[in-house]
């Protein structure tokens, strides 16, 4: 046993410092970014925002909004084959969604079947999602799908740590999603005790991930996974390293949303699920196996319309946090943060929210 001593630090701790900037206006802000990979020979361009692979966000319906808006979403893994043979009959945007698989025997299995009958062809982006990156069987698994899927952008995840990222990205993986327990409905922290603070952990997993180049211009990436409760967050994963961002609860709610729309009170809520509740095990799976605990809450976001609308907030933030510190595109955000601890912890954006389990 040891203890770490060093500060650890999330979104809520710290602030950005503003800066001289020479921007006259928010719309010169250039938000789009253009990567290369460090395995993958393919070139992305795009806003670098996803919506999580989770059941109620990750859906056909999302992804058809957020490819308007260059952005991704990770179809969450409970497609079947014939789902997506029938969603591909009227949309194409390979650039702008991910094919999400896990590690069980099954899920190897239909992915073989995606790339037998071609439909693996109509995404970009392969995600390798598990709740725990550090086991020796997701290690595997990750070089088994490059080996699979030698031309495509994979994510794998999830981690907390710099040495951990760097093996995912050494076995095959472009992309390390990072973050272990931060998410809103995510009870990983209380169920278990293990965690990281997802600003520190995004630091220093990018900080790895970026020391990891070849010759050709590509290099390692992370994706900052959850815990951003405010755009606000957002933009300071951004600030952190972050090559994209990926969050669910601020991608539920919505028309485009999955979940059942509930009236309570007079209110309209729509469900909200972590991957890992009883009602995500029960639901998908049919049960839940008698060798494992919840690690997820169910709650009721109020019913927030069309994605649209946010979309354009959150791009509109983005922009002004580039006008306070200087940086005239996404890509400059790193270079041009100074990250400033606070005292004080920000209240948390689910108090107020009916409760299930």
């Amino acid at each position: 046993m040891r203890i770490e001593e060093e500060i650890k630090l999330d979104y809520a701790d710290v602030l950005l410092r503003p800066k001289r900037s020479t921007l006259t206006s928010r719309k010169e802000v250039i938000l789009e970014r253009t990567y290369n990979f460090y395995h993958s020979p393919k070139t992305w361009k795009g806003v670098p925002i996803m919506a999580a692979n989770m059941a109620t966000c990750g859906t056909f319906e999302m992804a058809k909004i957020m490819s308007e808006y260059k952005m991704v979403t990770a179809l969450h893994k409970y497609y079947k084959i014939e789902d997506y043979q029938n969603f591909f009959k009227d949309f194409s945007a390979a650039d702008y969604i991910a094919y999400t698989l896990g590690i069980r025997d099954e899920d190897i299995a239909q992915l073989k079947e995606m790339i037998s009958t071609g439909l693996i062809n109509n995404f970009s982006f392969i995600c390798i999602d598990v709740p725990n990156g550090y086991l020796e069987r997701f290690v595997d698994a990750v070089k088994l799908v490059r080996s699979l899927c030698p031309e495509h952008i994979i994510i794998a995840g999830n981690v907390v740590t710099n040495e951990m990222t760097e093996e995912i990205i050494l076995s095959g993986a472009d992309i390390v999603k990072v973050g272990i327990g931060p998410g809103a409905v995510c009870t990983t922290r209380r169920m278990t005790g293990v965690g990281y603070p997802q600003l520190s952990a995004v630091i220093e997993c990018a900080d790895a991930a970026h020391g990891i180049a070849n010759s050709k211009g590509g290099y390692g990436l992370v994706i900052a996974d959850g815990g951003q409760q405010y755009p606000s967050c957002i933009a300071k994963a951004f600030c952190a390293g972050a090559d994209f961002n990926m969050f669910g609860s601020m991608f539920s709610g919505y028309d485009e949303s999955a979940g059942e729309l509930i009236e309570k009170n007079g209110k309209k809520f729509k469900e909200y699920f972590g991957s890992s509740s009883n009602k995500a095990l029960l639901d998908f799976y049919g049960k839940k196996s008698a060798h494992r605990a919840s690690e997820g809450r169910y709650v009721l976001m109020p019913y927030k319309g069309s994605v649209h609308t946010f979309i354009q907030d959150l791009f509109g933030s983005l922009r002004s946090t580039g006008t306070y510190i200087g940086a005239k595109q996404l890509k400059e955000f790193a270079k041009r943060a100074t990250f400033i601890r606070v005292n004080h912890q920000l209240t948390t954006y689910l108090e107020g929210f009916d409760q299930g389990e």
